[in-house]
This record gives C-alpha cells, sequence and structure tokens, in this order.
C-alpha cells in the first residue's frame, strides 16, 4: 500500500487546503489522549465521505475514519497516514411513517439522536441517550446498553462497499443498502468491525415506536440515574473490555483487586472496574500498562482471557 507522503501532491490537488497536517488527535477522543494524525480530512455530509474514501480506496493508502472517539485509544505517537474526521450530520426524523424511523448520517451523535427522537415522544432508542459516540460507530460495533442494542433497531444502513476490480486492476466504490442481518450481528460486533476495510457506514435508519414525551424523557432519565450511579464522569472510553459469557469484566477486575489501581495519570475506576478514567494528564501507554495488567491479573486468577471492546490504533509499535 502507497504511504500518502508519496502521492501527497496529487492528494493536496484533489482536496486542497481541506488537507490539515499534524493534528493532535486527543481533541477528538472521549479519553482526551492520542498523538497526531499525519494527516487529515474532514467529512462534512456523507458525500464528503464516499470522496474521500473512495479517492482513498483508488490511491491504495492508508487510511481511519474516527468519529466521536469515544471506543478508540489512540497511540501516542499518533496515527500515520490519513485520518477522516467523520462530522456528517444530517438527521431526518419520520415521524408519520408506520413504524416511524430516523435516519441520520453515520457521523450523527448516537445520544443526541436518541434524545432528539425521545423529545418527540417516539420511543425505541431511549436506551443509547447516554452513548457518545456516533450513529455509524455504533452501527460497526453493535452499541447496546440496558439489554438493548443497534441489533434491535437497525433498518437499513448505506454502506460504501469496496469492490475489487481484478481484470482492471482497480477498485469501484459502490454505495448499497445493507439490511440488518447483512452484518452478521453479535455481541459488540459485526461483519465491518470483523473486516476493517471492507465497507464504511454513510448513514442509517432506525425503527422506532410512537409514545409520548413524557413516557420516553421518564425512560432517559431512569437511565441516565443509572448511568451516574455506576459509571465515572470524565475522560473514558465507555467500557474497556466485553462482558465473558456468564460474567462481567468489571466483577473480574474488582475481584482481582485493580479497582482504583493507578499509573501515571490513569486510573481504573473505583466506581465501575471496566471504566478507565484520564484524570487529566494520562498518556495512552498509561492506559495501556492498565489494560495489559487487568488482563494479565485477571488471567492468572480466574483463568478468563478479557477481550478489549475498544479498539487500539495508531503507531502502537512505534511506543512498545
Amino acid at each position: 500500500m502507497n504511504p500518502v507522503s508519496a502521492i501527497l501532491p496529487k492528494i493536496r490537488q484533489q482536496f486542497g487546503e481541506r488537507l490539515q497536517t499534524e493534528v493532535e488527535l486527543k481533541r477528538y477522543t472521549s479519553a482526551r489522549v492520542g498523538g497526531p494524525a499525519e494527516y487529515l480530512l474532514v467529512a462534512n455530509s456523507s458525500n464528503d465521505l464516499a470522496e474521500i474514501i473512495s479517492a482513498m480506496w483508488e490511491m491504495e493508502l492508508p487510511y481511519l475514519v474516527l468519529g466521536g472517539g469515544s471506543n478508540v485509544l489512540v497511540a501516542d505517537a499518533g496515527v500515520r497516514g490519513l485520518v477522516v474526521l467523520n462530522r456528517s450530520r444530517k438527521v431526518e426524523i419520520h415521524d408519520l411513517d408506520n413504524p416511524p424511523t430516523v435516519w441520520a448520517e453515520s457521523g450523527a451523535n448516537f445520544g443526541a439522536l436518541a434524545r432528539q427522537t425521545a423529545a418527540r415522544g417516539l420511543a425505541g432508542l431511549e436506551w443509547a441517550a447516554g452513548i457518545p459516540g456516533t450513529l455509524g460507530g455504533a452501527v460497526v460495533g453493535n452499541a447496546g446498553a440496558h439489554g438493548a442494542d443497534i441489533a434491535g433497531n437497525l433498518v437499513v444502513a448505506e454502506i460504501l462497499h469496496r469492490i475489487p476490480q481484478e481484470a482492471e486492476k482497480q477498485t469501484v466504490a459502490r454505495r448499497e443498502n445493507w439490511n440488518v442481518e447483512r452484518f452478521e450481528y453479535a455481541y459488540r460486533s459485526s461483519l465491518l468491525k470483523q473486516q476493517p476495510g471492507l465497507c464504511v457506514v454513510m448513514a442509517a435508519s432506525l425503527r422506532l415506536d410512537n409514545s409520548y414525551p413524557a413516557v420516553t424523557q421518564a425512560k432517559i432519565e431512569s437511565y441516565s440515574a443509572i448511568r451516574h450511579l455506576t459509571q465515572p464522569q470524565g475522560a473514558t472510553m465507555g467500557s474497556m473490555f466485553k462482558n465473558p459469557p456468564g460474567d462481567y469484566a468489571g466483577r473480574l477486575i474488582e475481584a482481582a483487586g485493580l479497582k482504583g489501581m493507578r499509573i501515571g495519570g490513569a486510573e481504573i475506576s473505583p466506581l465501575h472496574a471496566n471504566f478507565f478514567v484520564n484524570h487529566g494528564e494520562a498518556s495512552a501507554n498509561d492506559i495501556h500498562q492498565l489494560i495489559e495488567l487487568a488482563r494479565m491479573k485477571v488471567t492468572d486468577k480466574f483463568g478468563v482471557n478479557l477481550e478489549l471492546e475498544i479498539v487500539l490504533i495508531g503507531d502502537w509499535a512505534v511506543q512498545q
């Protein structure tokens, strides 16, 4: 795959001053850690996003799509190649449909989308009101909370699909509509998450139900109260590990004696051990050391191998 720097003039010719260099990614991650993106482009619409990704596929260039930055840990060494900051946020609420639906571009904030539909008296997404990431990230990772997940709401998603053309030795980017079955959803996983680079989510349509604002707002408030009692505030990435079958990652980490453990500016939360908090001066490496410590201790004590729910991105090899 071609390094970005080798054909930088070609990229600049296509995108001009939109192409930024050495942009600190900690500004765009919920954990407030991470080094610089070598190059960065902002997509302000799904058409922008499709244009950028199609160009990257055509040029055989490495890229990373970053949405809300809530379930990722960006290496201190940063990210080589191109980071595409997804800011496509158009939302359409179809409350006269039967059943009602909401359509949104993939860069829309998922929690805000849930609150917006609930305020209209449309039920079905109340569980997502506290999720800080984007709709696209939720679709890829099968985001969930309070016993629900995106697989239960998704009607169809618009996908930019990379289709190699062997005869012409080139890549064709095709926009397709995928129904929920094509995603092969599992717990916090999907076909897209298992095969990164195959497709990019452009937009999605979610199924809702008719209700009343008082009812939907009351449910959001009850979920919010639970969240404030059980999850730490501040700079976190959300749940660090997937729950192993029949158990909870937080319970295992706590039972291994790691609640409140600190390395540098990072801490395993005393409130919920599956949340790691940046107290202001943490590095990505501080958090990564806590990840490895938790894995080792839980494996040694319980024989359970914790699987990350977050995604490690960037040049980890450089700093290790």
